[in-house]
């Protein structure tokens, strides 16, 4: 059985639906990645030059130069331990080496996509405007389908309009919204956030927080009190500390990335306006560079568009044609 036959059994355990926003979710960057690469495919032999194109795609999607060079050096010694000859079976082969780079350590990946803690605290970082709130709506909306009970914390105290925001999707999803005045302390919402949650039986508190303040306080150190607070209230606590990025950004979100890493302990990163983008391979720069997992996508506008990342998924969406040409 070949390796696009494997994955297409693997993901058709998955729901159709699922399946299906991940292709359209992904569509741009398969069109551009992919397409791009067929060119080289096409060639009438593995050479230097071939190597060098495939690198030059790779990079102009956002794979990053590292992650690039160790994909295609990898790919280097696939052809030679395996003798392969046609630039047309490299794809399988290239295939099989972003998806081992997506899925890194997965078994220690799980995280919180299923939760079973009294009460599971997820707390969000991020700048503004990568669509945080909007995330946070849609994730206590998919939490609330699996039948958990959802309170949010809305700790971004500064931003003009970010706790109504919040409180519009509260509405919209139907759960609660522990909020103060605008300008009040962060960690003074997420400690009033934590304690109706476990008055009210809650399973989860989705906590909210500033990309910026508006006076001198360094945004990582307010970040850096909140997760105290957290954690004194709730040992063990926040249970996941997810990292929302603008897919459409590129390296951009790598940086930032590399920042919030380094002041509050991200354990997953959500990608935003995956759909918007031809460059989708940030995913892997961001799974080469900073060695975190990718655990949700906004694959659309949809209030259920935004999925738990899967790599078989991922992978079977930018090489749609050639899964279903084997099939």
């Amino acid at each position: 059985m070949s390796f696009f036959q494997r994955l297409k059994k693997s993901v058709s355990q998955t729901t159709e639906s699922v399946t299906q926003k991940f292709k359209s979710g992904l569509s741009k960057t398969s069109t551009s990645l992919v397409g791009a690469m067929d060119t080289v495919f096409r060639r009438s032999k593995i050479d230097e030059d071939l190597y060098e194109e495939l690198e030059e795609i790779l990079i102009a999607a956002d794979v990053g130069v590292n992650a690039t060079m160790e994909i295609v050096e990898r790919l280097r010694t696939e052809v030679k331990e395996r003798k392969v000859k046609e630039p047309e079976a490299l794809k399988p082969l290239l295939s099989e080496i972003l998806l081992e780079i997506l899925k890194g350590e997965e078994e220690e990946d799980i995280g919180m996509n299923t939760v079973d803690d009294d009460l599971s605290i997820i707390l969000f970082v991020g700048v503004n405007g990568v669509g945080k709130t909007t995330t946070i709506g849609k994730l206590a909306h998919y939490y609330k389908e699996q039948g958990k009970k959802v309170v949010l914390a809305a700790g971004d105290t500064f931003r003009a309009g970010a706790i109504e925001q919040l409180e519009v999707w509260g509405d919209r999803v139907g759960v609660d919204v522990i909020r103060h005045q605008a300008g009040s302390d962060p960690a003074a919402v997420i400690f009033d956030g934590i304690q109706a949650a476990r008055a009210r039986g809650a399973d989860i508190l989705i906590c909210d927080t500033a990309g910026r303040l508006q006076n001198k306080v360094n945004l990582m150190e307010e970040l850096k009190k909140v997760h105290r607070v957290i954690g004194r209230e709730v040992p063990g606590a926040p249970h996941e500390t997810l990292l929302v990025l603008d897919a459409t950004t590129g390296q951009n979100a790598m940086k930032q990335a590399q920042i919030f890493n380094e002041a509050t302990r991200v354990t997953g990163i959500v990608l935003t306006k995956m759909d918007g983008t031809a460059k989708g391979g940030i995913a892997l720069a961001i799974r080469r560079e900073l060695g975190v997992p990718v655990k949700w996508v906004g694959l659309g506008e949809k209030m259920d568009d935004l999925q738990p990342f899967d790599s078989e998924q991922f992978i079977h969406a930018l090489f749609v044609e050639e899964v279903e040409k084997e099939a």
